[in-house]
């Protein structure tokens, strides 16, 4: 722990699959993890050099030194050292005590169990999706045995959304992106198992690699208490200096005759000598102007102040019975430094549960329903639901008032039939039957679940997939699409593509996003249904809602293949690999053709509009990291009972800091 060998710098990794030895050869860190501040053998030094960093204990230590030479001494050091042996005691024991917690965190994470493949012994399993070439090995225990791959990837890295690696099999390569890697802490949820080649263990995992040295941490009531501290002790020190002084002036004009009184002429003595050990004794005697117990009773108002966050009854959540919890003596004070609170909109600010309410299809509002008065329904007065009698495994707690959208699917409307086929192919979504037969959607955002159980309701049901194919009904009748390629959604591209092949040969591309983006992407011919599409994604986002464009191309074979195998070669580049890739995606994102957009509600959490009302009395602002816009919300809440969804953070904008 003291003299661990300090580890090189790696350039790359190298990684050989079932051969310990080649791999121990390169000495890398194992799977367990630490985030405690001390251990047994370092408590000690590691906690006091802490704690006397405090002026008061410091001074305190100085003074027991003190007291320990007799020329200066005029109080027993039992005085001093029974006080602050207790202080130190008590901030130790509260300081073990947290970082026992992170010790038993610690463990808790590295006595997981983990089934390993080690010559050839492995339990029932099942198959998972990966890369096509290792997918195929499928729970075969001795073919999984005999996988002798090697990956060379990048150096260990803090970088969570990137990851660049080849892996090398049977003479050819593989490139390895951060798709095709399970970072530490993930959890599976559309899959029971998979099996995995461990690249980076322990310390060297990007979730460790982004967790900070556990530091001391200073709150602003010890800065005070310190600064006090200090002004206290100059007072002293002036108050002793005076003293000091008529110590000297009083040797000089009284002290000789009083001496010569009572010991004779055994010499003179020095007078400033004198008011030299006279300062450091009034020093000791004036000790008690240094208030040491301030802090044990900081320490014991902390304590109380956690319990008080502990048991506080409007902190309770009662949909999980979760009550609050501290985790550090110090949180109280910490909250009362907050001047800025930085939040995350999406299931922070709002519900994080998304309702598919309209649609903009080849220039056409669906979703809109208006009584006699040209109000709409809903505002007035309540309108039977849409049945959906072509799907018995509908969601009936999908609610969708406008008949004319399904009257438009029955009659076989082919820019309503894209529009939710694009809505039932371009996605991540995976699926997974209960023991009832209803299908289950595993989904990465709420936006995707919306938009795929609505096609679903609508008649055009997402069923499986496999890294090849992409399985839908459409109407009842079953369709298999032979997946092509996926171009995945960033914060950058603020959109995502599917190329597939239909089940009649034609290759076609898929694509949402924002409308910002796809809307430069269009082919000239979509000015006219442009300009009406950009007026109802206006309309929706005036009422609140989270818009996507919805877009498609068709593709010719020669043209598809000759791009593929451009990507290929971008894939197993190691230079510019991701410029190559981007290039490529914008390449064939072009001459789009529009197909209409979505409107989904995600409406404000309970109490958020009060909650911000008592920040505000508290003046703390508040910051919505949306990606691309930052805001404060210091406006007039009161509007917020009726905003949710992208325009609530837009209007927010109102006033916005540089």
């Amino acid at each position: 722990m003291f003299c661990s060998k300090k580890k090189s710098l790696e350039a790359e990794r190298i990684v050989k699959a079932n051969d310990r030895e080649y791999n121990e050869k390169f000495q890398y860190t194992d799977n367990r993890i630490h985030t405690s501040k001390y251990n047994i053998l370092t408590f000690l030094p590691i906690n006091l050099f802490e704690q006397f960093q405090r002026v008061a204990n410091a001074y305190f230590l100085f003074l027991l030194i003190l007291q320990l030479i007799p020329e200066i001494s005029s109080l027993t050091w039992f005085t001093t050292i029974v006080p602050l042996v207790l202080v130190v005691t008590m901030t130790a024991v509260k300081d073990a005590t947290d970082d026992y917690f992170r010790h038993k965190s610690d463990n808790q994470v590295n006595n997981r169990q983990s089934e390993v493949l080690i010559d050839s012994k492995e339990t029932n399993l099942k198959v998972r999706h990966a890369l096509s070439v290792t997918s195929e090995l499928g729970a075969d225990i001795n073919r999984l045995a005999e996988f002798d791959g090697i990956v060379v990837c990048e150096a260990p890295n803090n970088k969570l959304d990137k990851f660049t690696g080849v892996l090398s099999w049977k003479e050819s390569k593989h490139s390895l992106s951060n798709e095709k890697i399970i970072l530490r802490g993930c959890v599976l949820r559309n899959t029971s198992w998979c099996f995995g080649m461990v690249i980076f263990a322990g310390p060297d995992t990007k979730l460790m690699q982004n967790s900070g040295k556990t530091n001391f941490k200073r709150t602003s009531i010890d800065r005070l208490m310190n600064t006090l501290v200090l002004w206290i002790f100059g007072f002293l020190i002036c108050l002793g200096i005076i003293l000091a002084i008529g110590n000297t002036i009083w040797e000089n004009e009284v002290g000789d005759q009083f001496r010569t009184f009572l010991f004779g002429n055994e010499g003179e003595k020095n007078s400033v000598f004198s008011g030299f050990l006279t300062f450091w004794s009034y020093i000791i005697i004036l000790n008690t102007v240094v208030p040491i117990s301030l802090y044990v009773s900081v320490e014991v108002i902390r304590l109380g102040h956690s319990y008080f966050i502990n048991w506080d009854r409007k902190m309770y959540y009662f949909g999980k019975a979760t009550p609050a919890e501290a985790r550090t003596t110090t949180l109280n004070e910490e909250l009362g430094q907050i001047e800025y609170i930085f939040s995350d909109k999406t299931g922070t600010l709002t519900q994080n549960i998304m309702t598919f309410k309209k649609c903009s299809i080849n220039g056409k509002i669906y979703g809109e329903v208006h009584d006699d008065q040209g109000q709409e329904i809903g505002m007035t007065k309540k309108k039977e639901a849409v049945g959906f009698s072509v799907d018995p495994q509908a969601d009936r707690t999908f609610q969708f008032l406008d008949h004319h959208l399904m009257e438009s699917i029955k009659l076989g409307d082919p820019k309503v039939h894209e529009f939710l086929r694009v809505l039932a192919l371009c996605h991540t979504v995976m699926s997974e039957e209960n023991s009832a037969g209803q299908l289950i959607y595993q989904v990465q955002s709420p936006d995707e679940g919306a938009l795929v159980t609505a096609a679903k309701n609508l008649g055009f049901i997402f069923k499986s997939r496999t890294p090849e194919t992409i399985t839908i009904e459409e109407l009842g009748t079953l369709a298999t699409y032979q997946l092509l390629a996926f171009l995945d959604f960033n914060n950058f591209r603020k959109r995502m593509s599917v190329i597939v092949r239909n089940p009649e040969g034609q290759i076609k591309l898929y694509s949402k996003g924002a409308d910002t983006i796809l809307f430069e992407r269009l082919h000239p011919s979509n000015e006219d249904l442009l300009t009406l599409t950009s007026d109802h994604l206006s309309e929706f986002a005036g009422e609140g809602l989270r818009t996507l464009a919805i877009a498609c191309r068709d593709l010719g074979d020669t043209y598809f293949r000759e791009w593929h195998k451009r990507l290929e070669d971008a894939n197993a580049a190691t230079d510019e690999k991701d410029e190559l890739i981007a290039g490529l995606y914008e390449e064939i994102e072009r001459d789009l053709m529009l197909l209409g957009a979505t409107a989904i509600e995600d409406k404000l959490q309970e109490g958020v509009t009060e909650t911000i009302t008592s920040l505000n009395l508290a003046n703390i602002k508040i910051w919505v990291l949306t990606g691309d816009k930052q805001g404060n919300l210091k406006i007039d809440y009161g509007a917020l009972k009726s905003w949710g969804g992208d325009n609530f953070y837009d209007k927010i904008l109102i006033k916005q800091k540089a």
